[in-house]
C-alpha cells in the first residue's frame, strides 16, 4: 500500500448503493437476533409510539448491562498542547487535553479546515482502531491512509476530534490492557469497560457541540475495528449523532471479543443474557447508519443483525435525511468489500460519502 496521502472524494461514490449485500437473507452460522418489535407481553409493536415505550425499555436494560457510568469532569476547560497549520492540506492540526472524569485527564487530536466560512461546520468523532499510535492514526500521522479519516474529514470541511480510548492511556507493554482494565475495575468496580468507552466517548461529543465552530444538529461518528464498537454504542444511546459509520467492527455479539473484560464482559457469553445487538442498532432509528464488512468481523454473516433492526426504521417516515436519501433501506446502509479487516479505498470513499451525504460539508 503507498504512504501517500489519500485525498478524500467528493461524491465518487453513492451512499444509496449496498455493494456486497448477501443474495441471500440469513446464513445458519450467523447470529439471528430475536423478532425486535414486540413487547414484553409478546405483543407485536406497529406504531412509532409503542416502539418509544419498547426503545425506554430496552435503553433501561443496557443501562444495566453496562454498568455505571463513570462521575463527570469538574472542569470543562480545553488545552491547546499542540497547533500546527497543513497548508498542503488546508488544514489546522492541534493536539488537546481536556478531563473526562475528576481527576483523570485524556489527549485528543482535533483537525479544522483553515479556510474561514460565514456559517457553522458538520462536525465529527473519529475513533482509532487498535493501534499503538492511536489517535496519530486518524491526525494522519500513522497508520495507512484509508484510516487518516479525521485529516480527510477536516479536508472535506468538517471539525473532527479524534479521542484517545482509555485502554492506551494506563499500562504500557504486551498487557497494557490488563493494565488498564485494572485501574478501570478499581476506580469504577460497578461498570464493564464499555461504560467507560461510551462515558468519554459523550465528554468528547459535549467538547465537539461547545465548538462555535460546530453545527449541533450536523454531527456524525466514525471508527473501524474498536473504534467502530464506540460508534455502535454511542450512537445508540446519544441522538445528537446524526450519521455515523461502523467498520468491522464486529456487530453481532457473537462475532468479535465483546466478552473481553475491556467491552462488556463474561455476561455476554452466559446462557439466558437478555440481549443481543440487534436490540441496541435498532435503538439507533431512524437516523443514518452504515455497517461495513469485509469478511473478517463483519460480512454476510452480519445481515441477520441488519435485516432484523430494518423493520424499526421503517416505522418511521420515509422523508429525506439528506441529499437523495428518501428510503429507509438507505438509511441502514451495508457494504461488505470482502477485503478483511481493513478499510480499502472503495469502503472508505463510500464512508466519505455517506458522512457528507447526511452531515454537508
Amino acid at each position: 500500500m503507498s504512504d501517500r496521502l489519500m485525498k478524500p472524494q467528493r461524491g465518487t461514490t453513492s451512499p444509496n448503493q449496498e455493494p456486497g449485500r448477501p443474495t441471500t437473507s440469513t446464513r445458519l452460522d450467523a447470529d439471528q437476533p430475536a423478532p425486535i418489535l414486540f413487547d414484553g407481553e409478546h405483543q407485536p409493536i406497529t406504531t412509532r409510539n409503542s416502539w418509544e415505550v419498547q426503545r425506554k425499555s430496552l435503553i433501561s436494560a443496557w443501562e444495566a448491562a453496562l454498568g455505571a457510568a463513570p462521575s463527570k469532569p469538574d472542569n470543562r476547560e480545553i488545552e491547546v498542547l499542540e497547533q500546527e497549520l497543513l497548508p498542503e492540506h488546508s488544514v489546522i492540526r492541534e493536539r488537546i487535553q481536556y478531563q473526562v472524569e475528576p481527576g483523570f485527564t485524556t489527549q485528543v487530536y482535533r483537525l479544522a479546515p483553515i479556510k474561514p466560512t460565514t456559517g457553522p461546520r458538520p462536525g465529527c468523532l473519529v475513533f482509532h482502531s487498535t493501534v499503538d499510535h492511536t489517535i496519530r492514526q486518524p491526525a494522519g500521522l500513522e497508520g495507512p491512509p484509508e484510516l487518516h479519516l479525521g485529516l480527510q474529514l477536516a479536508q472535506l470541511g468538517m471539525i473532527a476530534l479524534c479521542p484517545m480510548n482509555f485502554l492506551w492511556r494506563f499500562g504500557t507493554g504486551p498487557d497494557k490492557f490488563q493494565q488498564a482494565v485494572a485501574w478501570h475495575q478499581e476506580q469504577h468496580p460497578e461498570s464493564t469497560g464499555m461504560a467507560l468507552m461510551l462515558h468519554e466517548a459523550r465528554i468528547a461529543l459535549d467538547v465537539l457541540r461547545r465548538d462555535s465552530r460546530v453545527e449541533g444538529a450536523r454531527i456524525g461518528a466514525i471508527g473501524h475495528s474498536l473504534g467502530a464498537k464506540e460508534v455502535l454504542y454511542l450512537a445508540a444511546f446519544e441522538p445528537q449523532i446524526h450519521a455515523a459509520v461502523f467498520s468491522e467492527g464486529g456487530l453481532a455479539l457473537p462475532d468479535s471479543n465483546w466478552d473481553a473484560p475491556w467491552y462488556l464482559g463474561p455476561q455476554v457469553r452466559r446462557p439466558g443474557f437478555p440481549l443481543d445487538h440487534g436490540r441496541l442498532l435498532a435503538l439507533i432509528a431512524p437516523r443514518p447508519f452504515l455497517v461495513i464488512g469485509g469478511d473478517s468481523a463483519d460480512g454476510d454473516r452480519t445481515w441477520p443483525t441488519i435485516e432484523a433492526c430494518r423493520p424499526v426504521w421503517d416505522l418511521y417516515p420515509r422523508t429525506d435525511s439528506g441529499p437523495g436519501q428518501a428510503r429507509s433501506e438507505s438509511l441502514l446502509g451495508f457494504l461488505n468489500h470482502h477485503g478483511g479487516h481493513q478499510l480499502p479505498s472503495q469502503a472508505h470513499d463510500h464512508a466519505l460519502a455517506w458522512l457528507q451525504s447526511h452531515l454537508g460539508s
